[in-house]
């Protein structure tokens, strides 16, 4: 019996109806369009009775039921216990303060590590926080020939010392997935802790938390078809033996007690809906929502690979083109820069009307990782594919770019 074909992209692309407007979106790096049960769940949990989290009225119940469902649907996104699932206003403010509450337990003399491949979200929060306990900062630095960051740089940087290790699991700027599972084990040898930055990652792979070795892992479902907001995933007795600021009332259970104030009841229910929808990009997948996950990333990975390769060809036939994205194992996300054009320019003239194909120059909170190419604070044209992407994007994209640099 012939299998189903795993991933319908037009009735993927029907249930997105920002995609009505015309653009050919690839800004999905920096968050990604809404698909239609996503808008519903969030209308319909807001049309329902909600109030603070309870078991007595119907709305008590219901806000219960969206967190308590939107830690289980994370669980089986990231490979995460639900009870280690922490929600937050973003991946940044997660960060700052894990930052905060982990720094107390350092003292001058230790050491965290960062990298210039990250977001600047998995830097500054740490370097702030090294700073105000009298830690040392050591950098790891990337290959900025090919995009590669090897575990053999992390490995010489770590000490009996080191206290935690700040890492990208795939750079937002140029893609470059390094090899997390690896570093991990070197950081745990090492006595350290591995906190993971997952936000350009869980769009376009299957999270597992444990096979990945890292310690904390954030993300942030606008990045991948959800509401804005931020999640962290730790393992729930880790978290117990931290203790960050909360007001006296609150609660000091796991993981409640690093969420400060009322959650946003109708995100988690749109974030719950994301994660169905990426569940269902094979329809032909059964089974739990975890193995239907499985099916659906493997079915969404191969559509984007052919959609990369499709773009890698289509630039390699253009003239003045530099492709900063080389790493083998990287994201479909590609940084370009032309030369004698602007890319800020490249962006206008995208976006224009007569094209509305929409591929933004910047560097995109990665200034380190900019910096590190030579690229200043300006960075490039960032190109990055999203679920709803098809050949005909790319063929947009490609024209684009031939009038752009021919005109």
């Amino acid at each position: 019996m012939t299998r189903q074909t795993p991933y319908d992209i037009a009735a993927v692309r029907a249930l997105f109806p920002a995609l009505a407007a015309g653009t050919a979106h690839f800004d999905g790096p920096g968050g990604t369009q809404t698909p239609r049960p996503v808008i519903d769940a969030v209308a319909d949990a807001m049309a329902r009775p909600l109030s603070n989290r309870g078991r007595t009225t119907p709305g008590e119940r219901n806000a219960d039921a969206l967190v308590t469902g939107a830690r289980a649907a994370l669980g089986d996104l990231l490979g995460a216990d639900p009870a280690g699932i922490v929600f937050g206003r973003s991946a940044t403010q997660l960060t700052y303060d894990m930052s905060r509450t982990l720094a107390r337990t350092w003292a001058p003399g230790d050491e965290v590590v960062v990298t210039r491949l990250d977001h600047d979200s998995n830097i500054r929060p740490w370097i702030q926080a090294a700073a105000q306990a009298g830690a040392t900062v050591r950098w790891a630095d990337f290959d900025p020939a090919t995009g590669e960051l090897g575990a053999d740089v992390i490995r010489a940087l770590l000490s009996e010392r080191t206290r935690l290790v700040a890492l990208t699991a795939a750079s937002n700027l140029i893609g470059t997935r390094p090899a997390v599972a690896e570093i991990a084990e070197l950081v745990h040898a090492a006595g350290a802790l591995l906190y993971v930055d997952g936000v350009h990652h869980a769009a376009h792979s299957l999270v597992d938390l444990e096979g990945l070795g890292a310690d904390f892992y954030v993300c942030s479902p606008y990045k991948f078809l959800g509401p804005h907001h931020g999640v962290l995933a730790a393992r729930p007795e880790l978290l117990e033996t931290l203790h960050p600021d909360k007001l006296l009332p609150s609660t000091d259970a796991v993981p409640e007690r690093f969420e400060l104030g009322t959650l946003p009841y109708e995100f988690l229910a749109g974030t719950t809906a994301a994660i169905d929808f990426l569940a269902g990009l094979d329809p032909a997948a059964t089974g739990t929502r975890r193995e239907r996950l499985a099916a659906s990333y493997a079915a969404l990975e191969a559509h984007e690979d052919t959609l990369r390769a499709q773009m890698d060809k289509g630039l390699a036939a253009l003239d003045g083109i530099t492709v900063h994205s080389r790493a083998d194992n990287r994201t479909p996300t590609l940084l370009l820069t032309f030369e004698n054009h602007d890319t800020a320019d490249a962006y206008a003239f995208l976006a224009a009307p007569e094209r509305l194909v929409h591929a933004p120059s910047g560097s995109f909170y990665a200034v380190e990782a900019s910096r590190h190419l030579g690229l200043g604070d300006t960075g490039g044209l960032r190109v990055g594919l999203a679920p709803y992407n098809d050949s005909t994007d790319v063929d947009r994209l490609l024209t684009g770019l031939s009038d752009f640099l021919t005109r």
